[in-house]
């Protein structure tokens, strides 16, 4: 069947043990075997003389406790000189076979092949036990433990698999909040994807993020042949691969860093407020939702014109952003750059390109040492510019931020953060895309950051989207099925407190194929609708506990708390009868009228 896990690569364990094993085990074997027939066939003399013979129980018991040491004595009368001469035999026999099977097992123990079998197998194991939603990382560099990161903060487990071990180990050390089973594997074999969960129920997507851009694709296209509704997740930063990509179709997303961050750079130049928003929503340490200065307008140089340099001019100036490109070694895409300056940026190129009077400059080269030497100099001739600044090594965090850069471009921090919005709140793209457009009505930027800010607050946000789909919102589904309307207000009311809100902030619903962003707390729910919410943590559960539970839905609706027992709604009823009773039967008659008696 297809996608069914191979036996063969998790029983590999036994089939090692057995080929390493077999000959000691026989070895052993054949050493007792020897020793009890000897013990059998060699007579004895108990206390009166007679002669005796050990029975094949008394012998190997008398072979197991000598041979842990433990010396009960001799059994069931005393020996013979015989017996006591095939004792020394079988003793020194024995001693010399354990010898040779525990230098097998020892031996065995360190072979390569038989650790790496054991890791598939407890791998394995893990992963079949595993009954929550999770998602396949494939590739444990900078940016899947960043991802790794984001998805544990938000209380989602993921199988990660990397080719390094040294990575792997690494990942162990790890304080994350859910189980994240890994194992170090070849990607390029597709049994790894099975046996990593791809074929399960509970598997949501696949996210390649390793440094070989083929290897991506391949792991895409072998997550789409195996699986064709599983979500796909994968860097490229290559057009020949993003196309071939494009053309495995499905719940496909392809990322790459250097045109995501050009976009965002983009639309920070036209309101800063996307950037506040962003790094809020990313939950970046310290990020809060004030307004902040915006990228400044005017003259920017761009030093190094790779992927990130092209795509960067290409949003500049689309802003109308006059741009200098200093690059060491020209190409075809140099060719079409009119002001362009030949050459390392240096002291001199630098002053050429006109930084004294720029009003910001970007540096991307793909050398972090280069890099950090081109801000000094930018630095030095122009204190105040606007500087953006590439890091490619992680590790050298603490040097970028010595910099005092105003923005730290890490492609892997890009790549990781967008795709943790991909995976935990696909429609996040549908929020910004609306934020983006000059058209949107009534300042739509404006009044989601007033919004967040007011309900929300200045605590760290957590982004999630719910399905109205049975085993997510079940309450819900029976309460409409009921005939009744349940609007967004009613599921962010604080059932302690009907009368307050939950801090939690719909962002985008989604019904029928139909998005509306920010949408109005009377906009009602439907069966099948995705909502993008943002709020605290404590909002997420008390949102999903209501969603699951039609009495506290209902309480929420009505401010009416609906007996859930068998006896309270008898009682219930019973009340209810009495009162309609009550209130059907007429006044007695004379009471109250002239004359009466």
């Amino acid at each position: 069947m297809a996608g069914k896990i191979d036996e063969s690569r998790t029983s590999r364990v036994t089939f090692i043990v057995l080929r390493y094993m077999r000959r000691p085990l026989m070895t052993l074997v054949i050493v007792y075997a020897i020793s009890m027939a000897g013990w059998v066939l060699i007579p004895g003399v108990d206390p009166e003389g007679n002669p005796v013979k050990l029975s094949f129980f008394h012998a190997f018991y008398f072979l197991t406790y000598t041979a842990t040491t433990t010396g009960f004595g001799e059994l069931p009368y005393a020996f013979s000189e015989a017996q006591r001469m095939w004792g020394i035999v079988s003793l020194y026999a024995s001693v010399i076979a354990w010898l040779y099977a525990l230098g097998a097992i020892i031996t065995l123990l360190q072979n390569q092949n038989f650790r790496q079998a054991v890791a598939e197998r407890r791998f394995a194991k893990k992963v079949e036990r595993m009954s929550e939603p999770f998602f396949i990382i494939c590739g444990f560099g900078n940016t899947g433990s960043l991802l790794a990161r984001g998805l544990s903060e938000s209380d989602i487990a993921a199988v990660v698999v990397d080719h390094d071990e040294e990575r792997i180990k690494a990942l162990m050390l790890r304080d994350y909040r859910v189980d994240m089973p890994s194992i170090c594997a070849d990607l390029r074999e597709p049994d790894v994807l099975i046996e990593a969960g791809l074929m399960k129920e509970h598997c949501l997507g696949v996210v390649a993020l390793t440094s070989d851009e083929e290897l991506n694709l391949k792991i895409s296209a072998t997550a789409r042949l195996l699986h064709p509704d599983v979500r796909i997740v994968t860097r490229s930063t290559s057009p020949v691969y993003e196309e071939t990509l494009a053309t495995l179709g499905g719940d496909i997303h392809i990322i790459d860093p250097f045109q995501t961050y050009a976009r965002y750079l983009g639309a920070v130049v036209r309101d800063p407020a996307i950037h506040t928003l962003n790094q809020w929503l990313a939950g970046t340490p310290g990020a809060t939702l004030e307004r902040e200065v915006g990228a400044p307008r005017g003259k920017w140089i761009i030093c190094g014109f790779g992927r990130m340099g092209q795509w960067i001019r290409s949003a500049l100036e689309a802003e109308g952003i006059q741009t200098v490109v200093i690059e060491p070694h020209g190409d075809e895409a140099c060719e079409e750059v009119p002001n362009l300056i030949e050459g390392r940026a240096t002291h001199e190129t630098l002053t050429a390109a006109g930084i004294k009077e720029a009003a910001g400059i970007v540096v991307g080269t793909n050398s972090d040492s280069e890099n950090l030497a081109i801000v000094v100099n930018a630095k030095a001739l122009n204190p105040d510019i606007y500087l953006i600044v590439r890091q490619n090594r992680h590790r050298n965090q603490s040097v970028f931020r010595a910099a005092q850069a105003d923005f730290i471009m890490q492609p892997s921090l890009v790549a990781a953060r967008r795709s943790l919005f991909l995976l935990i709140a696909p429609m996040l793209k549908t929020f910004f895309e609306a934020l983006r457009d000059d058209w949107a009505p009534g300042d739509l930027l404006g009044r989601a950051v007033g919004e967040l800010e007011t309900v929300v607050g200045g605590t760290q946000p957590r982004l999630w989207t719910l399905e109205v789909t049975p085993g997510a919102a079940d309450g819900v589904l029976r309460t409409v099925a009921s005939g009744e309307a349940v609007a967004l207000g009613d599921v962010l009311r604080d059932p302690n407190d009907r009368s307050r809100r939950l801090a939690c902030v719909p962002l985008v619903i989604e019904t029928k194929g139909e998005s509306s962003v920010l949408p109005d707390l009377a906009t009602r729910i439907e069966p099948g609708s995705r909502i993008l919410f943002c709020g605290t943590t404590r909002a997420f559960h008390m949102v999903e506990a209501t969603l699951h539970n039609e009495y506290t839905l209902r309480y929420l609706m009505t401010g009416y708390d609906e007996p859930r027992g068998w006896v309270m709604k008898w009682f219930a009823e019973r009340v209810l009868k009495q009162t309609k009773a009550a209130e059907s039967e007429p006044p007695l008659s004379g009471l109250g009228q002239p004359g009466g008696r």
